[in-house]
């Protein structure tokens, strides 16, 4: 019997739901499951590990997760209070916005960006030049409360460690039996739609590149094996030509909020085996 899919409490650009089950495919079994970029956490929620190991550049993402980790049932009614129609208003919302932009607070921040998320313009994460969170309003009728998918994800974080660092420092913490699975900020389709730097640190060409290098040294120096998914472009060809498997696939895109807008794009799966 299939397992239900569980999806992630937070809307997240370029969240893998859809595509969990392709990657988990591709994903072979190991004694712990390795995220340097974990987003909303969709293929987390959706692989069986005894462990996990999640690391995001966003500080306030991983600083939600260490909150529900360490204390779900007064996280989700305090954020429950956020999810009334007094506080989708545009108003409200900006009021919200200032006070998560001026506190340092990090359960009071980690209230806010729950609520920002669900209340924000399409689910965006953006934050300005000094810091500041700036997604504008996003006019829903009745945001989503997402106390299920809080629970399910507080349940799975017992056996997680979060930590908030770079990549390759997370690739660092790798031992041998440990799976990879890297979600990075995608190459832009063109050159007007690059849209990388959510968390206020641009992730560049060279950065893809290094990337790919760092999935071929850990893997000539461990067991350790890594999967990368990106769009499918020339670039992403050539940077990942020493991959030991490939798997080219269309996804709907998500981010768009009109539907028929949301054109299938080609996306890559780049496969790296353990050479030891």
């Amino acid at each position: 019997m299939s397992q239900q899919k569980q999806r992630a409490f937070l809307k997240w650009a370029g969240g893998k739901y859809t595509l969990s089950d392709t990657i988990s495919k591709m994903l072979p079994k190991g004694s712990r499951l390795i995220e340097p970029f974990a987003g909303a956490a969709s293929v987390y929620l959706n692989t069986n590990y005894s462990q996990y190991l999640l690391n995001d550049i966003n500080r306030d993402l991983i600083n939600l997760y260490k909150v529900l980790q360490n204390d779900s049932a007064k996280f989700i009614e305090d954020a429950r209070a956020l999810f009334t129609p007094e506080q989708n208003d545009a108003d409200q919302y900006y009021l919200n916005r200032k006070t998560f932009n001026e506190t340092d607070d990090p359960y009071l921040r980690s209230l806010l960006f729950l609520y920002m998320n669900r209340h924000g313009y399409n689910g965006l994460c953006r934050y300005n030049s000094k810091g500041g969170y700036n997604v504008p309003f996003g006019k829903y009728k009745r945001p989503y409360f997402p106390e299920d998918e809080l629970k399910a994800f507080t349940e799975k974080a017992k056996v997680t460690e979060f930590v908030c660092e770079s990549y390759r420092d997370t690739f660092a913490r790798a031992n041998d039996g440990d799976v990879i699975y890297c979600d990075p900020p995608y190459v832009p389709l063109s050159k007007t739609a690059s849209f990388t730097s959510y968390a206020g640190n641009g992730f560049g060409l060279d950065e893809q590149a290094d990337l790919a290098n760092a999935a071929e040294e850990i893997t000539q120096q461990k067991r350790v094996t890594v999967l990368i998914s990106n769009h499918d472009t020339i670039w992403t060809r050539k940077i990942y030509e020493h991959a030991d498997k490939i798997k080219a696939i269309k996804v709907a895109r998500t981010i768009s909020q009109k539907g028929s807008k949301r054109n299938k794009v080609g996306e890559l799966l780049a496969l790296y085996k353990p050479k030891v």
